[in-house]
């Protein structure tokens, strides 16, 4: 039986990652680790670490997105939370055989991690991420 770890992250979805450091670093204190851009995902990601768990900061980067799409649909907020596993695809096949509604069946694979999206309707409304840290290649 897979592993729950910890709440590896929370992502917001924004529409100026800039602006929306004002209120996290200046207001909160919090400090800024790095922007990432993920051309994958169409975004650009800022992570704001909070003890062993971060906050990211999302924002699309182009038009067509599915990020900028929910951000046009819902605007500026809460976007998913992230579960951290140790066996993302033990962990996939308990909530398949539980009857758990999936948006992905198998586990996205990046470099060091591997990703999959729990459907909202399965989770009181909220998108959930399972993700595994894998070994850097």
């Amino acid at each position: 039986m897979s592993q729950i770890k910890k709440i590896n992250h929370v992502a917001i979805v924004v529409r100026d990652i800039e602006e929306s450091l004002k209120f996290w670093e200046f207001a909160l204190g919090l400090e800024l680790h790095h922007v990432e851009d993920v051309p994958s995902q169409a975004s650009k990601v800022a992570f704001i670490p909070i003890g062993d768990s971060e906050i990211e900061l999302v924002q699309p980067t182009t038009e067509d997105s599915g990020i900028a799409a929910y951000l046009e649909k819902r605007g500026e907020g809460m976007h998913h939370l992230c579960i951290e596993v140790d066996d993302i695809e033990a962990k996939i096949k308990e909530l398949k055989d539980a009857g758990v509604r999936l948006i992905n069946e198998t586990a996205q694979v990046l470099p060091g991690r591997k990703m999959a999206f729990i459907h909202p309707k399965s989770a009181s409304g909220v998108l959930v991420e399972l993700y595994e840290i894998t070994a850097e290649e």
